[in-house]
């Protein structure tokens, strides 16, 4: 999939709640980073360093969205994919924020905020591509524990 052209995903979210309930189901942060389209510190999150093997979820909405096999070490300080999970568990919207043209990556079920998608930069991926993903937006849920 290339991250060119026309971002949008026309489908409404699924999960949809109020202001008020994301705020009382997440913490200050999550809800700041998922709900607010904030960014955590960098090499300050939970999963930036990890390597456990796992499927990683939307912290609010618990849908599916990376998977430890498509994550690598970029050494920008936050998590990084080559690919979410399957197509359509991700959405895409172009970013023009903070006087950057990038492409912002939400969670496709509850629209909530998980970072951003960059292409062309040169990492050793099957697709050239870095999905720059928050941790406080993920929970690792951890395969090798049966």
């Amino acid at each position: 999939m290339s991250i060119q052209g026309d971002h949008g995903n026309s489908e409404a979210p699924v999960a949809a709640r109020t202001d008020e309930e994301w705020r009382r189901e997440l913490s200050p942060e999550e809800y700041r980073v998922l709900r607010q389209a904030g960014t955590e510190r960098p090499y300050t999150g939970e999963y930036w360093d990890t390597h456990t093997e796992g499927v990683y979820q939307c912290r609010a909405c618990g849908t599916e969205l990376f998977t430890s096999k498509e994550k690598f070490d970029s050494h920008c300080g936050w998590p990084s994919f080559w690919a979410p999970l399957a197509e359509g568990k991700v959405r895409y919207i172009h970013d023009r924020s903070m006087g950057m043209d990038r492409v912002e990556v939400r969670c496709a079920t509850c629209d909530s905020h998980l970072g951003h998608v960059f292409e062309g930069e040169g990492y050793e991926t099957p697709t050239d591509q870095r999905f720059c993903i928050n941790s406080v937006s993920l929970r690792l849920v951890n395969t090798e524990e049966g």
